[in-house]
């Protein structure tokens, strides 16, 4: 039976919302909505009851769309609010196989273990590489026999007033929110491929006002930081630099962005303040407004990288999505700046329903929203809600040797009720035998009552008679 699941991302320029149905492993987009982001700046929300409204606006079109009023969400928390800590756990194993109770309670030792400021709430635990007894970097200890278990985490922190300002601009909007999700991280499961994660890559996710990195190494997330530019900065400094309207750069921006080459080539835009005049601008001259923008986000970003004494991990290189990516000639220049590191522009994967207006960079988050809340999720995380997300089974599997311990189990079982219930005939009819100043009766004298109860009491007072 398919179940609804509701994705909102909230941005700095737009929210989406995208509603699926999920049967299994198999999801399928129904409906989506997109909406102008108000009352967020920087991935921080500033006006909730805007914010609120934008939510609703997007949410009511996918509704409509969808033909379903699903009330909870799973949402996006923008890394302007986050922050990440390292911690260790360690557990006995009493029973020396590894259960998914022993792996919780080792990944809760871990969170209890961490130095979490009063001020800050956590949102995700994502284990990085487990110890079983003395073997390290285990990919999964389930199942495994071990007398200790230990596990390296990465703990994502957030804000509480942050968090409880999102919570109340996504319930103003209607909605119950059954899960909270950082940007980045979404954005790395709907992109980032399984060969990638192993070998170590950095996401960068550039949106429109913000630009977020993290580094992947192995099982899970390892870093993670911010930077408050994106594209919107691109269209602040081409209205500055040609003093024209800002939608007029925006449009600038998308019709002829480009960081391979400029071009001689002059257009004509109208002035700030006074649209019947018109400006004469080189698109060399945007060429340059443009480059140096990025180019300065991009080797910001990579001085994070090698700040982050990671850098050396990354073996499979850069990954560019988010809106920003789609601009020409980014990878080219990101390649430059990155030390010659291999470098791609990431688009989110392919789920069942996935429209053409959906395959864009820039829907990264929302659909890594929708894989998350459908297991794509970090094997044994710890969620805001403080539940331990996995796949596993505890249910063993029985052999043919366990069936034929079983049986000898139950023999053994039967064998002991058989032993007990002719001592405790015994006893009964040694008490039937004597009443009780220790004289003698006849079982004539004993009454024939004719319930259910008497008739089974005389069949036991005729039995008796025939022993004695």
């Amino acid at each position: 039976m398919s179940k609804p699941v509701l994705a909102i991302d909230i941005g700095s320029t737009k929210i989406c919302a995208v509603i699926a149905e999920v049967s299994g492993d198999d999801i399928q987009i129904i409906g989506h909505g997109i909406a102008k982001s108000q009352g967020v700046k920087k991935g921080i929300i500033t006006n909730i009851e805007l914010a609120s409204k934008s939510i609703r606006k997007a949410l009511n079109d996918a509704r409509r769309i969808a033909g379903n009023n699903i009330s909870t969400a799973t949402v996006s928390i923008s890394n302007a609010y986050a922050k990440s800590m390292s911690s260790t756990g360690v557990v006995n194993i009493p029973q020396k196989d590894i259960s998914t109770k022993e792996i919780n309670r080792l990944m809760e030792t871990a969170l209890y273990n961490a130095n979490i400021p009063n001020e800050y709430e956590v949102i995700h635990v994502l284990p990085y590489n487990f110890r079983v007894d003395e073997q390290d970097f285990i990919e999964d200890p389930y199942g495994m026999n071990a007398s200790r278990l230990e596990v390296d985490a990465n703990i994502i922190l957030t804000q509480k007033t942050s968090l409880s300002n999102l919570k109340k601009t996504v319930r103003s909007a209607g909605l119950e929110i059954d899960g909270v999700v950082l940007n980045s991280y979404a954005s790395s499961i709907a992109v980032l491929q399984e060969d990638e994660k192993e070998l170590g890559v950095a996401l960068i996710d550039m949106g429109g006002q913000t630009s977020n990195l993290i580094i992947h190494i192995g099982n899970s997330i390892r870093y993670n930081t911010f930077l408050g530019v994106g594209s919107n900065h691109i269209t602040n400094d081409l209205s500055m630099a040609l003093h024209t309207p800002l939608q007029i750069a925006e449009n600038v921006k998308i019709r002829h962005g480009n960081l391979i080459n400029g071009s001689h080539e002059v257009i004509e835009l109208p002035v700030i303040g006074d649209e019947e005049s018109r400006n004469s601008i080189s698109l060399e001259m945007v060429h340059n407004v443009i480059m140096a923008r990025v180019e300065e986000s991009l080797s910001i970003l990579a001085n994070s990288i090698e700040k982050s004494a990671l850098e050396e991990q990354i073996g499979a290189g850069v990954v560019l999505t988010g809106g920003m990516s789609k601009l020409k000639g980014i990878r080219e220049l990101a390649q430059a700046i990155f030390r010659n590191t291999p470098v791609r522009i990431g688009y989110p994967k392919v789920v069942g329903g996935l429209i053409d207006e959906l395959k864009d960079p820039a829907f990264s988050t929302v659909i890594g929203l929708l894989l998350h809340r459908t297991g794509g999720h970090t094997e044994y995380e710890i969620d805001n809600e403080k539940n331990m997300l996995h796949s596993k089974s505890d249910i063993p599997e029985v052999g043919l040797g366990d069936i034929r311990l079983e049986e000898e189990s139950i023999e053994n079982q039967n064998a002991k009720r058989e032993k007990k219930s002719k001592q405790v005939n015994s006893r009964v009819l040694k008490d039937l035998h004597q009443d009780e100043d220790g004289d003698t009766f006849s079982f004539d004298d004993l009454p024939r009552p004719e319930t259910k109860e008497g008739s089974v009491m005389h069949k036991i007072t005729n039995w008796a008679k025939q022993l004695f």
